[in-house]
């Protein structure tokens, strides 16, 4: 996805409306405000002028440039608030790489993201000495973060974890180790590392990284076969006398979770096709694609699948902009009895698409390589 199409204001809102036009100029000054801003204090101000700037674009604007939108400029103030923490440390010099992984580095955030980012890097001294020193670095820009209003993220998935503080050769063991000899549930924790994109500093760490990534991952059919399986053990929640299959109990009974049973069946799909072709990318609509250009995929399917997903995104932002609107904490579960006749109809119809996926999926992945 480029970065610099979805900050460009007319890329996203439409110009010719009252409303379009008021949103590019809250974006101009979204933009100045995090580039502008010298401390933290002033930093956290303009991740409020982004927020509301984001919950107003709800609506305005399609998924595809909204949640491309929201990523730039959540790109911006993670690496205002590296700069600001870092400004005048000695590891500022040193030579380390900011990653984004899970949906910011997909670069599919939504309205209730949390963080999910790690630490490359590389230098003498040996890994241990040289993590040593990143940790407390990295403590302070996660929490920068969670100032920012990035909440810290529950599984500790940070890069202030010494787990995902590494060096270039210890990250190459991290991923040899899930792709030559991951258990299933090792690799469905790890799925979102897959998705890494790097944000800060020493770029060239992450595309070493990436390259080896690019060799390794097309030549080894087994891990293609567990992260298929693993893809394939959440179903499009499609019942056989009802229309949906929904939640029984707990808070949310009677709905439908359009984070995990629906766009996840995308994502988790498209993640194996680039893997597959070696794509450098980590965009779920960019992975498709690639998938279609490589001609592993018909090209009206990968226009589908990729209207499929954008739709639920949409679902997924709007039902956030409305818990927000209410006060509620905001969430990705929706009750189907409440859609209108259209969206009801039209959510059938994307689940229907998510189902025709993963067989395609089950197709390439599974029966090509069943007993390895």
């Amino acid at each position: 996805m480029d970065d610099s199409a979805t900050s460009r204001p007319d890329a996203v809102f439409d110009l010719q409306t009252a409303a379009g036009r008021a949103l590019a100029h809250d974006l101009r000054h979204a933009h100045r405000s995090i580039a502008d801003a010298n401390d933290a204090a002033s930093l956290q101000l303009a991740a409020a002028t982004v927020r509301r700037l984001v919950h107003c674009a709800v609506g305005e604007a399609a998924p595809a440039p909204l949640t491309g939108l929201f990523s730039t400029l959540n790109d911006q103030i993670t690496r205002r608030a590296i700069e600001l923490t870092c400004a005048g440390t000695p590891m500022q010099e040193a030579r380390w790489c900011w990653i984004a992984l899970g949906s910011e580095g997909r670069q599919e955030q939504t309205l209730s993201s949390d963080q999910d980012n790690g630490i490359i890097f590389a230098g003498s001294g040996g890994a241990t000495a040289l993590r040593k020193q990143l940790l407390p670095l990295a403590l302070r820009i996660n929490e920068a973060l969670d100032a920012c209003g990035f909440p810290l993220c529950t599984g500790q998935i940070m890069a202030s974890n010494p787990q995902w503080c590494l060096d270039l050769h210890e990250w190459r063991e991290r991923f040899a180790t899930w792709i030559s000899e991951g258990d299933p549930q090792a690799l469905l924790n790890a799925s979102i590392f897959f998705d890494l994109r790097p944000l800060y500093g020493a770029f060239d760490l992450a595309e070493v990284l990436a390259d080896w990534l690019e060799e390794i991952v097309p030549d080894n059919p087994r891990f293609l076969y567990q992260m298929t399986e693993n893809a394939l053990r959440r179903k499009a929640p499609l019942g056989v006398v009802r229309d949906f299959v929904v939640e029984k109990g707990g808070e949310f009974a009677g709905t439908l979770d359009l984070k995990l049973h629906a766009a996840t069946l995308f994502v988790d799909a498209a993640r194996i096709y680039g893997l597959a072709l070696g794509a450098r990318t980590s965009n779920t609509a960019d992975r498709f694609r690639r998938a279609g250009e490589a001609q592993r995929l018909d090209q009206r399917d990968v226009d589908s699948w990729i209207q499929a997903f954008y739709f639920i995104q949409k679902l997924r932002l709007e039902n956030q902009q409305r818990c927000y609107e209410r006060g509620l904490p905001m969430h990705n579960h929706v009750n189907p009895d409440e859609l209108g006749p259209l969206t009801r109809r039209a959510l059938l119809d994307t689940l229907r698409q998510a189902r025709a996926l993963q067989k395609r999926l089950a197709l390439d992945y599974l029966d090509t390589c069943r007993g390895l």
